[in-house]
C-alpha cells in the first residue's frame, strides 16, 4: 500500500512542478512584452512630439523668411507653409479623437 501511495505522489510532485515552472516562465514573457510596449508607446509620443517640433520650426522659419523684404519668396513657400498648417490641424484632430475613443 504505501508504495503505491509512493508512486502516486512522486508523478503529482513532478507535474507540479513542471507547471510552476512553466507559470514563472509566462510570468517573465508578459513582463517583458509589457516592457516592450511601454517603451514602444514612449518612442510613438516622442516622435509626434518631434513631429510638432518640426512643424513648427518650418512654419517659424518660413514666416521669417517671408518678412524679409529681399527674399522675393515664391508661392512655393506659402503653399508649403499652408500645406504645414493644414496637417498639423489634421494630426491634432487625429490625436484628440483618438484620446476621445480611449476614454470611452
Amino acid at each position: 500500500m504505501y508504495e503505491i501511495i509512493m508512486a502516486m505522489g512522486i508523478p503529482s510532485a513532478m507535474t507540479g512542478i513542471f507547471f510552476w515552472m512553466l507559470e514563472r516562465r509566462m510570468e517573465k514573457r508578459e513582463k517583458k512584452r509589457t516592457e516592450k510596449e511601454r517603451v514602444r508607446e514612449r518612442q510613438e509620443f516622442l516622435m509626434v512630439k518631434s513631429i510638432a517640433a518640426a512643424i513648427a520650426l518650418g512654419e517659424a522659419t518660413a514666416e521669417a523668411v517671408a518678412r524679409i523684404p529681399d527674399a522675393h519668396c515664391n508661392g512655393e513657400m506659402h503653399t508649403a507653409l499652408e500645406y504645414a498648417k493644414r496637417i498639423k490641424h489634421e494630426q491634432k484632430e487625429f490625436l484628440t479623437q483618438q484620446g476621445i475613443e480611449a476614454i470611452y
